[in-house]
């Protein structure tokens, strides 16, 4: 995907309320999309087919829980800390800093704390 085409997925993506919606419930904790569906009131399908636009930019992440009978399941985190918006040059300049940017130190000590 081109800087172009990804910068007006993601303007896109931000004029969504339910791709808001999405971001701002996995700030913090992951959650499966039955629960991003209760907590953003959306049907599964609006969920899964905003996470999937969501994780296509770069914005969301997937990842894969067990449960204690052995089946898996999927939950959704935020990746991003802070979009930007800059009008340099006469063009508009999206920035996206990613939740990835902490040191190693606080990555370590935050998996940890959801062991």
């Amino acid at each position: 995907m081109t800087e172009e085409r990804l910068s007006g997925e993601v303007y896109s993506l931000l004029d969504d309320e339910y791709a808001r919606a999405i971001l701002t419930a996995t700030n913090e904790t992951a959650k499966s999309a039955k629960e991003l569906s209760k907590e953003c009131d959306a049907s599964l399908s609006t969920i899964y087919r905003r996470a999937e636009r969501l994780i296509d930019c770069g914005l969301l992440e997937e990842q894969t829980e067990l449960r204690n009978d052995g089946h898996h399941y999927s939950v959704y985190r935020a990746r991003i800390k802070r979009i930007t918006i800059e009008l340099e040059a006469d063009e508009l300049k999206l920035g996206i800093e990613d939740q990835r940017s902490k040191n190693m130190a606080d990555r370590f000590t935050e998996m940890w704390d959801e062991i």
